[in-house]
């Protein structure tokens, strides 16, 4: 009898293959998502129980007779009436809430600061809070009990013509359930963003499975109607009275009103959602989630609630629905109607998951604020500016992930918490098996598509990614997986640069997941391309060494190159533990072996020897070696293919090849007039300049990615104007030949 983790699949046009189907024997379906043990490591024993993974998934999108208190056959038919008009909406009080925003000692403060010519009498008081009052009904409005009902009894309906299903994992709800009875500890949920419907569909979510019903952060670029419509539903905005840029940190009576109503939702213990990326540029901070966080430490640090548990949240879809082009636009409710139309007849639907990490402290986090001098350490312009003009390399010893000036103390703080959340969220969403299919298309089939070799790509494709512990959003037989995605796909044509871009976004999380091995992928392609000219082209690339030392200082000037959170890094950690993590997982995964010398042992040798007397467990050797230091001889590597998956080598070096050539033709197109320019301005230029390329991959968050990175280094200064931020090239590279240099650096690690 075939046994069960095996199925045979029969084709007339090909010779039989064992497909290998997951989750049924040799593999459990991983769960991720534990907080840093570093930074947290109180948070680490809390909330997490340990029979987690076999509590298995549920289908949140439909609701049962099992979300009601009734059963019976007429309940079955309309429970989700019967759970929408069961589920608790807390009671608000509108004047109340304004007493205790006026009487906030930051709103006091604020507005105890007089204008030219006006007085403190009883008339300015009554001006006064009316502007309080007018602040405060542009952040939020109070709740309506019926249409928040009426909503959440629609969404279901719509989320199941949408999906195929919403997955969530028992286990995180049931930890994020025992989180939210911690007494006087509110919940905060830090997301990612992929799509306009993840707000309401974390709404639902919450309300749905007992948390409570959140207030939901919701991005500005919205028309009064929706506003208004969503301020009812329990979403909050920030008022339009703040400084427009991060840099201007006076914010006056709306900042001071915005402080005390954050203040008041979390004594109230409301869950709080907040999304920590514009879905039109993933991967980076966004300017709206770091004054939402600024609240979250400013209410810690002014008593009004003991602690915080912020819970980071991954979302994955097969499809993101409302499309990425579309998600930078102000959204209006006409152009929301008009998308869930568009999504109710789509023919194919696809799946979404949502995971939920652990809970950790914020207290606990702000007292330890280990990223805080990571990110305040050396920067890119000093360390990695010299190896790239020629100067010298960097001193790993020196190395700190360090961006722009960050301001106060309170703001590289706000930074820090953020830039770490990011990586926590990112790194609990699951790998989708469309996202798994782009990544081949993309990388490894992109001439002759045939579809016994994709299936077998992957079935090892995903065996690498259990085999690392990653959580993915499928389950179920290769085939009908395999189909699935290639209808969701069918409409993309690869050969086109738009499409190629949205391939590239969906393989997004094959990306962020194997990156750490795809910079030890381009780095060995980096000492291969200085070797082969001097060895000539060997007969295997398995008889090259590979030397310990020029490998990890390869792999850290990528990581010098690259921004942590694009690469699925922690940044509380430095880039050399990174560039040492990034070898122990090639050598682990079967990419390198450790080679050692005729007449050698290793220490980690646990073979039975007989010692001498005088001698000691470490390295033995009879001859030193004169070309290393004191006696010891160097490390060196030689390269291996992984069993079954040969070329995993080049497909890692591909995975990382957009992000590379992004970063090469932003390279070329700061030889384009004028500069300086503003920097909106440059980021739309830079976009069709890679949407001229045939080979390119015109995406937002890359193109972003690449300015920013530019500007750490040094090569693009920032200039501050009345108009907004403008940027030109830094003194070093109006020169032609430094820009040369530049791009040399960065054609070392790409993959052609």
């Amino acid at each position: 009898m075939t046994p069960p983790r095996i199925q045979t699949w029969l084709s007339p046009s090909c010779p039989k293959l064992d497909v290998f189907v997951p989750f049924l024997g040799k593999y459990h379906r991983p769960v991720s998502g534990r907080c840093c043990q570093t930074c947290t490591p109180r948070s680490w024993d809390g909330f997490y129980p340990k029979d987690l993974a076999p509590l298995g998934f549920r289908d949140a999108s439909r609701l049962t007779e099992a979300d009601t208190r009734f059963r019976g056959w007429l309940v079955r038919r309309v429970c989700g009436f019967l759970a929408a008009w069961e589920w608790e909406i807390p009671a608000e009080s509108p004047g109340e809430l304004l007493e205790q925003i006026c009487s906030s000692r930051r709103v006091q403060d604020a507005a105890s600061s007089p204008e030219p010519g006006s007085r403190g009498d009883e008339g300015s008081q009554r001006c006064c809070r009316e502007e309080i009052r007018q602040i405060l009904g542009e952040i939020q409005a109070p709740l309506s009990p019926l249409l928040l009902r009426l909503c959440h009894w629609l969404l279901p309906k719509l989320l199941t013509r949408v999906f195929l299903s919403v997955q969530l994992h028992r286990g995180q709800l049931e930890m994020v359930l025992q989180a939210a009875r911690t007494p006087e500890v509110p919940l905060v949920f830090l997301c990612s963003h992929q799509s306009p419907l993840d707000g309401p569909l974390l709404s639902f979510l919450l309300l749905s499975q007992g948390v409570g019903l959140p207030r939901v952060a919701v991005s500005t670029r919205t028309s009064p109607r929706l506003r208004s419509l969503l301020q009812r539903l329990g979403g909050i905005f920030l008022p339009s009275g703040m400084a427009p840029t991060w840099s201007d940190r006076d914010e006056g009576l709306p900042g001071a009103v915005l402080d005390a109503y954050v203040q008041e939702v979390l004594r109230s213990r409301q869950p709080l959602v907040l999304f920590l990326e514009e879905p039109s540029a993933l991967l980076r901070l966004a300017e709206p989630a770091r004054r939402w966080l600024l609240r979250l430490l400013r209410a810690l640090r002014d008593g009004a609630v003991p602690d915080a548990l912020l819970v980071p949240v991954g979302i994955a879809y097969d499809v993101a629905p409302g499309g990425l082009e579309r998600a930078g636009a102000p959204l209006g409710l006409g152009s929301c109607l008009r998308a869930a139309f568009q999504a109710l007849r789509c023919q194919h639907r696809g799946c979404a998951q949502v995971d939920f990490s652990q809970p950790f402290s914020l207290r606990e986090f702000v007292d330890n604020n280990l990223v805080g001098p990571i990110l305040t350490g050396s920067p890119p312009e000093q360390l990695l500016l010299p190896t790239i003009l020629g100067r010298g390399p960097p001193d790993v010893r020196s190395v700190g992930n360090s961006g722009p000036t960050l301001g106060t103390e309170e703001e590289i703080l706000v930074m820090a918490l953020g830039l770490h959340a990011l990586s926590d969220s990112r790194a609990c969403s699951a790998v989708t098996a469309v996202g798994i299919t782009a990544a081949l298309l993309l990388h490894r089939h992109q001439e002759v598509l045939l579809l016994p070799r994709l299936m077998l790509d992957f079935s090892e494709l995903l065996e690498q990614l259990l085999l690392r512990g990653r959580a993915v959003s499928f389950s179920g037989q290769l085939r009908v997986l395999l189909g699935h995605s290639l209808r969701l796909l069918q409409p993309l044509q690869p050969p086109q640069a738009s499409a190629r871009a949205r391939l590239g976004w969906l393989a997004g999380g094959v990306r962020h997941q194997l990156a750490g091995e795809a910079v030890g992928a381009c780095a060995i392609r980096a000492l291969l391309l200085e070797m082969l000219p001097i060895l000539g082209p060997p007969s295997s690339l398995t008889r090259i060494m590979l030397s310990r030392d020029e490998l990890l200082h390869k792999i850290l000037e990528l990581l010098q190159l690259l921004p942590p959170t694009l690469l699925g890094l922690q940044p509380c950690r430095p880039p050399d533990c990174h560039s040492l993590d990034i070898l122990d997982k090639l050598i682990l995964g079967g990419l390198l072996e450790e080679e050692e010398a005729e007449g050698e042992r290793w220490g980690c040798d646990v073979a039975p020897r007989r010692l001498g007397q005088g001698q000691f467990l470490g390295f033995f050797t009879d001859d030193s070696d004169s070309d290393s230091e004191h006696g010891v001889p160097k490390q060196c590597y030689k390269l291996r293919e992984p069993q079954g998956f040969p070329g995993f080598l080049l497909f890692l070096c591909r995975l990382l090849s957009p992000v590379l050539q992004t970063y090469g033709r932003a390279v070329e197109f700061l030889q384009r007039p004028p500069w300086p320019q503003p920097e909106q301005d440059c980021v739309e230029a830079l976009l069709e300049f890679l949407a001229e390329d045939e080979d390119g991959h015109p995406d937002r968050s890359l193109a972003l990615s690449s300015l920013q990175s530019f500007k750490d280094m040094g090569v693009l200064e920032e200039l501050q104007t009345p108009t907004g931020p403008t940027l030109q090239l830094s003194q070093p590279f109006q020169s032609a030949s430094n820009r040369e240099k530049l791009a040399a650096f960065i054609q070392q690690f790409t993959q052609l």
